[in-house]
């Protein structure tokens, strides 16, 4: 037998272990609650990812494609600004938590360079069926957040039943408040907190509703992305979080004039109204108390709101004591914990956080990676005009990711969910999107 024919069937295997880890990992992505307290938080995730890059390192064989190249570039530039930011922690405290920022940040940015990585090797093919298992990650926290949320009204704790035992831990549904004596009820799902689940499915949303709308009258994905579109609508408002809607509404303001002529068409009327009678049913059949719930997270002057607000008044104490690099990585928690006593609450904004702990070269820093995402976006949107049939989805995915990345910056002013593994694998995707078309694929299709 030949070198050849036993080298083969070893790289095909590696490759569909590397394969299984890659696509387990971007299903997991947001399932904040599936961890386990072992030398700290180790969630499922962090084990998929490690798994991931470790049968990557093992059977990689090529070249870096020069976006991973570029992207190495940025994380030795936050690496940096990381690290004399140790130089400004004072506490022991601070320096645990500063370790356990960073080692979740290499663990992260590693791998955001070793998915675009991948996904490039692998071609268009995979690609596709990659952003498929994301989505599903999605669908499957939110099928979860529904049977949650009618496992609480029958008076049982899903969580207690399917996750304590898998993980130790204790979790449960969140419960807003009471109104006429009935617990009002926020799932969260697999996620930490109803805000995050809410902010988590702008993404799915936003970049798949482009390439929905642009699907052909008849092809087999037409119906089942719609009803996988307007489920994870009806989770988003069931979370009741209104960073969710303003990321959602920020992103739609992006896609409004480029799918303008859209908004007429069959493909997007008729399951937006399917999403409006069914809500129109559920509101009306309890009036009085939705009416209470939906004023309660209307109004502004209330304590959540205030404390929303309230923690941008730390930033201009930080500029003036460490304005160029910050308290250190990690270490909101600890400041607020000496400002105030309270050591259960966080910044509530990744903004202030990225600006309180890192300071302004962190901020200027961040600010120029977001743009060279937009400009990797605008690449792919160019491409998709060059392209043949298949460039019209690569034009709209590019425009859903551009949408789905200024919704989620719009939501993290009062929320922090850019620092969570789904974040990363989702600019992983956003930016490989115009250099694995730009190639041949694993088949030879150009």
């Amino acid at each position: 037998m030949s070198a050849v024919s036993v080298a083969l069937p070893r790289a095909l295997a590696g490759s569909r272990v590397v394969d299984f880890f890659f696509v387990a990992t971007l299903f997991c992505v947001t399932f904040e609650k599936v961890f386990w307290n072992v030398a700290g938080a180790i969630s499922l995730a962090d084990v998929l990812t490690m798994l991931f890059l470790l049968s990557f390192a093992l059977t990689f064989r090529g070249r870096v494609p020069r976006t991973t190249a570029v992207l190495l570039g940025f994380f030795a530039a936050f690496l940096l600004v990381y690290l004399l930011g140790f130089f400004n922690l004072e506490t022991k405290q601070g320096v645990d938590q500063f370790t356990k920022g960073t080692v979740k940040f290499v663990l992260h940015f590693l791998f955001l360079a070793a998915s675009v990585t991948y996904l490039v090797q692998r071609g268009r093919r995979f690609y596709w069926r990659t952003l498929g298992w994301f989505t599903a990650g999605f669908l499957a926290n939110c099928v979860y957040g529904v049977l949650q949320l009618l496992a609480a009204k029958a008076g049982h704790n899903l969580d207690q039943t399917v996750l304590s035992p898998l993980t130790g831990g204790a979790s449960s549904i969140n419960i807003y408040g009471q109104v006429e004596g009935s617990n009002v009820y926020r799932p969260n799902a697999l996620t930490g907190d109803p805000n995050h689940l809410g902010i988590m499915l702008v993404v799915p949303l936003l970049s798949l509703l482009p390439v929905y709308l642009r699907l052909e009258r008849g092809h087999r994905l037409k119906w089942p992305l719609a009803a996988a579109l307007a489920f994870m609508l009806l989770v988003l408002l069931a979370t009741l979080s209104r960073s969710g809607a303003l990321g959602l509404g920020a992103g739609l303001l992006v896609l409004a004039i480029p799918y303008r002529r859209f908004l007429r068409a069959r493909a997007f009327v008729v399951p937006l109204t399917g999403v409006g009678l069914l809500l129109a049913y559920v509101l009306y059949s309890r009036w009085n108390y939705f009416s209470v719930v939906l004023r309660s997270r209307i109004q502004t002057g209330g304590a959540s709101s205030s404390s929303h607000f309230a923690v941008y008044n730390f930033i201009p104490q930080i500029i003036h004591s460490h304005p160029l690099l910050g308290l250190g990585l990690n270490n909101f928690s600890v400041y607020y914990q000496f400002v105030t006593g309270k050591t259960n609450w966080g910044p509530h904004s990744f903004w202030v956080a990225l600006i309180v702990e890192t300071g302004l070269l962190g901020l200027l820093l961040f600010v120029v990676f977001l743009r060279y995402v937009y400009l990797r976006l605008r690449a792919a949107r160019l491409l998709g005009k060059r392209l043949g049939s298949e460039g019209r989805y690569v034009r709209a995915l590019a425009w859903g990711f551009t949408a789905a990345l200024t919704g989620t910056i719009a939501s993290n002013f009062f929320y922090l969910t850019m620092t969570f593994y789904y974040f990363y694998a989702f600019i992983a995707l956003a930016v490989a999107l115009p250099v694995v078309f730009a190639r041949r694929d694993s088949s030879g299709h150009a």
